[in-house]
């Protein structure tokens, strides 16, 4: 896992005659100027605005990040640990991201690692979590990032299960859980693409809205629904920088518009949501139409930024073909721009429905769903226990899964393909 929180990053230059020479990217500032365009954080006249009742939520408090080794759960500790808590553990599977995570935290000037500071490589879902949170009791602050995110989760019935089973049948049994140790507040992350969803994920991030909803009038909680991640772990803006030190060719969908924030304004805008929201509310920030970015131009943007310009190559065969075949005084970089053609890509991003209602007012950065259609808990749950039961059957079929989905969320609009974005490079 690559670690790119406000990193420079040095890639082989490959219009250079002498061996060796490489050239250096900040991702942090090629962000800044090439896929957000502002210097700053959106959320930072908000952070600063509030700073005193962020204070009082956090210093002081016990933190509780689960999988927080991830990108937003890493810059949503940064956020939080400028506050000062008294505790943090943090928990996920993947050890060698939590190695990385203890790192940078004892190597961030400005970062105040508290003297309880404990990271444990399991399942939230894993008896030992449960054990750690029964010997513990109650944390102030619990923040769950452990989920399936991507769009390219959805391939088959096997894919389709893991996903559900991460982001809604298990997320039950932590709420569960979480109602015998209260916390204050209880945060976990949504996405842009649960507002009228069109894959299987974006369902199961909007049936999860539902689900934690159904536990608010046992404890506080709230939810976010933010834009790309750029750079953040697994995106494709990621790809560019692992490829390029590859020597490998660059694709991306040439007619995918989509919002983005900064590796740092996904933590911020998490803990934002987390401490000042509301009971029940959803999160969101304020975008224009006009902020929007196409994955072929923050190509074009990165193959300039390192010294390039694009190759246009006819498929996949071509631009492997040309790359291995580059040499160091090439400028021209083979890159696939394609139209997208696989299962749950969404052709317009938004952040709320119709039927939300909506303050635009409370924050200078934020919009809040103050209110939504929810269903209640008993539906939710039988929703989970048909999944459940459909899960346990070895014949079952993603079709099935599908309209299940749809049974209960009328406005999922799926439309099945054939392909998935594991077919491409």
């Amino acid at each position: 896992m690559l670690n790119l929180h406000n990193k420079t990053i040095k890639l082989p230059e490959l219009n250079k005659s002498k061996h060796h020479q490489s050239v250096m990217i900040n991702l942090e500032q090629f962000t800044k100027q090439h896929v957000i365009s502002r210097d700053e954080s959106m959320f930072l006249p908000d952070i600063i605005d509030n700073a005193a009742a962020l204070s009082k939520e956090i210093k002081g408090r016990s933190v509780l990040v689960i999988g927080g080794a991830g990108s937003i759960g890493q810059s949503f500790i940064k956020a939080v640990l400028r506050f000062e808590p008294a505790e943090l553990y943090v928990v996920d599977l993947n050890e060698n991201g939590l190695a990385e995570l203890t790192r940078d935290l004892r190597s961030t000037d400005g970062l105040k690692v508290p003297d309880v500071f404990l990271t444990y490589t399991l399942d939230f879902a894993d008896p030992v979590f449960e054990q750690i949170l029964r010997e513990h009791g109650r944390f102030d602050i619990v923040a769950n990032f452990s989920a399936h995110k991507h769009v390219r989760s959805e391939k088959d019935r096997f894919s389709v299960e893991a996903l559900l089973r991460n982001n809604v049948i298990k997320a039950r049994g932590l709420l569960e859980l979480l109602s015998e140790f209260r916390p204050d507040h209880y945060f976990c992350v949504s996405t842009d693409k649960a507002a009228n969803p069109v894959n299987v994920m974006g369902a199961s991030k909007r049936i999860m809205e539902d689900l934690i909803m159904a536990y608010s009038d046992r404890f506080k909680v709230t939810t976010a629904r933010f834009a790309n991640v750029a750079f953040s772990n697994g995106s494709l803006p990621l790809s560019f920088v692992e490829r390029m030190m590859k020597r490998q060719p660059l694709v991306a969908p040439r007619d995918v518009r989509r919002y983005f924030v900064s590796l740092e304004e996904s933590g911020q805008i998490c803990m934002l949501a987390c401490l000042l929201g509301h009971n029940g509310e959803v999160f969101y920030p304020k975008l224009g139409q006009e902020s929007m970015k196409t994955f072929s131009s923050i190509c074009d943007d990165f193959l300039a930024a390192t010294g390039h310009r694009p190759l246009l190559c006819r498929d996949d065969n071509e631009a492997k073909a040309r790359a291995a075949a580059m040499r160091d005084t090439d400028v021209d970089y083979p890159v696939v721009y394609f139209d997208s053609d696989t299962t749950g890509e969404k052709d317009v991003e938004e952040f709320t429905v119709e039927s939300e209602t909506t303050d635009t007012d409370r924050f200078k950065s934020l919009g809040v769903v103050t209110s939504s259609t929810r269903r209640p808990k008993a539906d939710v749950s039988a929703l989970i226990d048909r999944l459940d039961s459909i899960f346990t059957r070895h014949d079952f079929t993603k079709a099935e899964v599908v309209d299940c989905l749809r049974d209960y969320l009328p406005n999922f609009h799926h439309e099945e393909l054939g392909r998935n974005l594991d077919q491409k490079m």
